[in-house]
């Protein structure tokens, strides 16, 4: 029998047969919570009730370039899982440290949705027909590096916002916009689309398009949450998330780098692109790597040995003095 998802108002106890989901309360966070639930109920059986938390990154309009780092989306989920106000919390991976955090595990990464960004300009128009002097909103230092690396005629302007706030200034003081598919997606907002770009011209950023489930260590054998975090754990994509994560903690970067990174598992191969871009995207470094990968229990350590490896030669060819790259790049 499938459970329920449900959605009350304010704190919900915690009671046999119903496991608490913490979400951010943004569109797109409860949208991918919600599939996330449905996954659950659906596997286990069991009622999942939706935990709405409101974090930093929701409620600042500071640049995030300038906001203290990946953990501002994190840590308020961090703290009502463990102080029991849910028993699960999910996260867009992209946005979680890569630092540990004391008495919460990485339970599950689920299968990823499209990893590339989405290009959303006026008029149906590609980035190769923009016009010169076009304005283009981001609030990600990689894609603007990108995109200056490719058309150093356009206008980057630093934006926040929902996916809906940032689509409509669209043809209003903005030429274009980009964001991430996946996130589009969960929004049906893909009509908004005017070019996806190619993982080998703009790798995304370390983890873009999958989500992480967090829980607390000490309930990783708990039956019901076992359950449930093997019916939504994906092998090829936690060990290339795991690839990719162990790149940006070896290069000391967090999400105010301009490091893109994007691995992938076909035919028992892990291959792992990897760019850190200059700000003006005028300079780059890039390195591909692979490994035999065949799905092992040792798997999630031969990823992050590949990520490991492949940072290490691109600080070994000056990506450091490239990107200003550091101990202040992880901020959390």
């Amino acid at each position: 029998m499938t459970g329920r998802v449900l959605r009350p108002e304010g704190p919900q106890p915690a009671a046999p047969g119903l496991i608490r989901l913490g979400t951010r309360r943004s569109r797109l966070a409860v949208a991918q919570s919600t599939q996330v639930a449905q996954e659950i109920a659906k596997a286990t059986g069991a009622d999942v009730a939706l935990v709405t938390v409101t974090t930093e990154g929701d409620i600042s309009r500071t640049p995030l370039s300038q906001l203290g780092g990946t953990g501002v989306f994190v840590s308020a989920l961090r703290e009502a899982l463990l102080a029991g106000d849910c028993d699960i919390a999910v996260h867009s991976l992209k946005d979680l440290p890569t630092a540990p955090c004391p008495g919460i595990s990485l339970g599950a990464v689920p299968l990823r949705a499209d990893p590339r960004d989405a290009w959303c300009a006026r008029d149906g128009m590609t980035l190769a027909e923009m016009p010169p002097g076009s304005r283009v909103g981001t609030g990600s230092p990689r894609r603007a590096a990108q995109i200056l690396s490719r058309r150093p005629d356009l206008v980057i302007e630093d934006i926040r916002g929902n996916v809906d706030t940032r689509l409509a200034r669209v043809g209003v003081d903005l030429d274009a916009v980009i964001l991430a598919a996946a996130g589009l997606e969960r929004v049906d907002r893909t009509e908004a689309i005017t070019e996806r770009f190619a993982l080998d011209v703009a790798p995304s950023a370390p983890g873009q398009g999958a989500l992480a489930i967090e829980v607390r260590s000490e309930d990783l054998d708990e039956v019901l949450l076992s359950r449930a975090l093997q019916a939504l754990d994906h092998a090829e994509t936690r060990s290339a998330a795991a690839a990719e994560r162990e790149l940006l903690a070896a290069l000391e970067a967090g999400c105010a780098a301009p490091v893109g990174a994007t691995a992938s598992v076909a035919d028992g191969w892990l291959a792992l692109r990897a760019t850190v871009y200059q700000a003006d995207g005028q300079s780059q470094l890039e390195s591909v790597m692979g490994v035999a990968w065949n799905g092992s229990s040792d798997s999630e350590g031969i990823a992050r040995n590949l990520g490991n490896k492949v940072a290490r030669d691109l600080l070994e060819r000056g990506a450091a003095q490239l990107a200003d790259l550091g101990p202040r790049g992880e901020r959390s």
